[in-house]
């Protein structure tokens, strides 16, 4: 058993932050290989409990993409001691709220309860993990809902296919380059014991993480997860994807047309390294000075000054295995896409060859102080912090140390890293243009 017990506070802020504390967490592993991290504040009666697999789209067979969104929905059908359809109910009568989410490498469940539900909680996430009803009625059912998802989200929505236009051409290998959301043709042509053989596999105790936050007692939410998680058997051993793609070494072009846009878009889309790296850490900064807000470089430029762009925004996409770093712009008025690409070119060639100001430094470094203090600012995102690193991260003390990381980024470095990352024979342009009547 590792007790963290964190009892300094972080420095004082600059004047428009508050003092942020560190957060104080227990962590252990039952027999049956669950990890279980607690995080006791007492502050307001209410709980979250949650549970992160470790399972998304890129542990998905090449042939049967969505399965892992799919059980997002599925998971929520019932269990043998919970009805069909009465899951939501339960929270809801009981004064909580609950919700999940999916993405390439990870699902993540939870409930917020008020704390004397705590046991409620604890029931019916061991619940989802030790009996799940997994049935052709509720297959048909969510397959349904999620092909609806995908196409108010997807099919129907302005700029809706980017991401996946952009994975596809990034990847040739990796399982990242499908969507989270998968293809409808490989749900509706799996079978019944391809659904369930996935829920054995990925939905066990040794491949998830349970944290409990809030108002609780530390004994007595060990004795309680011990009585409902300890029963559960552990599943067999699960290797995770370990796939690496070649280098980009020259620029990828591509052209996509999308019925629901009036309003072309260029796309700039770089491959870039794990999230654990220093690097991904650095690629967060100056996606901040190119695009965070009405100062930044490229909107201040673009958009402000310069009238050439109705939209433009830096992200840096940072995943498990790999990142991707995505620039998108809309142009304004009679700006070609060819353009925008080189005024873009130009601010990412300015941030190579010259450091940020001592001033941009400064201010870039509040952002992320006030990001920090933000984000541990409710008990359900301590929760989902907690479960993120120490699953994907490998390091739940990164809760409170990543912000350390980001004060030690040094000038010299984001100039270094835009260098190493963000140049035109690593990319991929894509042209991403209304469809035309002939089309």
């Amino acid at each position: 058993m590792i007790n963290k017990i964190k009892l300094t506070a972080c420095a004082a802020f600059l004047s428009f932050t508050g003092i942020a504390q560190e957060v104080e967490f227990t962590e252990y592993q039952l027999d049956n290989g669950l990890n279980v991290i607690l995080h006791q504040d007492n502050s307001a009666p209410v709980v979250t409990t949650s549970v992160m697999y470790h399972v998304g789209a890129k542990n998905e067979n090449p042939e049967r993409t969505g399965f892992a969104h799919f059980f997002e929905h599925l998971l929520f059908e019932g269990t043998e001691n919970i009805g069909k359809g009465e899951w939501f109910k339960i929270v809801s009568s009981n004064g909580g709220s609950n919700n999940a989410n999916t993405t390439d490498d990870r699902t993540y469940y939870y409930e917020i309860f008020p704390s004397n539900n705590l046991e409620l909680g604890l029931w019916m996430e061991s619940e989802r993990m030790m009996h799940p009803i997994i049935d052709q009625k509720g297959v048909d059912t969510q397959n349904e809902v999620v092909k609806e998802e995908k196409r108010m989200r997807v099919d129907n929505a302005p700029y809706g296919q980017i991401f996946a236009e952009v994975k596809k051409r990034l990847y040739e290998n990796h399982p990242y380059r499908w969507t989270t959301i998968g293809s409808m043709d490989h749900l509706d042509a799996a079978t019944l014991e391809e659904f369930r053989e996935f829920n054995d596999k990925f939905y066990v105790p040794n491949n998830a993480t349970l944290v409990v936050a809030g108002d609780i007692e530390i004994e007595k939410t060990k004795k309680m997860i011990q009585d409902y998680f300890g029963p559960i058997e552990k599943g067999a051993p699960i290797e995770q994807i370990n796939i690496e793609e070649e280098p980009i070494t020259q620029q990828l072009e591509g052209t996509y047309h999308d019925p629901n846009i009036q309003i072309p878009a260029v796309v700039l889309a770089y491959r870039t390294p794990s999230m654990k790296e220093r690097d991904a850490y650095v690629l967060d900064m100056i996606s901040s000075v190119l695009s965070d807000g009405k100062s930044s470089r490229l909107y201040n430029k673009l958009v402000d000054d310069q009238k050439q762009a109705l939209e433009i925004g830096a992200f840096n996409i940072a995943q498990e295995d790999y990142g991707q770093y995505v620039v998108f712009g809309l142009p304004l008025g009679e700006t070609s896409l060819d353009t925008l690409t080189s005024e873009i070119d130009e601010e990412i060639v300015r941030l190579q060859n010259e450091m940020i100001s001592e001033r941009e430094y400064e201010k870039l470094q509040n952002k992320f102080e006030n990001r920090f203090v933000n984000s541990n600012s409710s008990i359900a995102g301590i929760a989902s912090s907690l479960a993120t690193y120490q699953m994907l991260y490998g390091n739940t003390d990164l809760i409170n140390e990543e912000i350390d990381i980001y004060r030690s980024i040094t000038r010299e470095e984001i100039q270094e890293v835009a260098k190493k990352y963000l140049n035109p024979n690593q990319r991929l342009v894509l042209d991403y243009l209304p469809q035309t009547d002939s089309e």
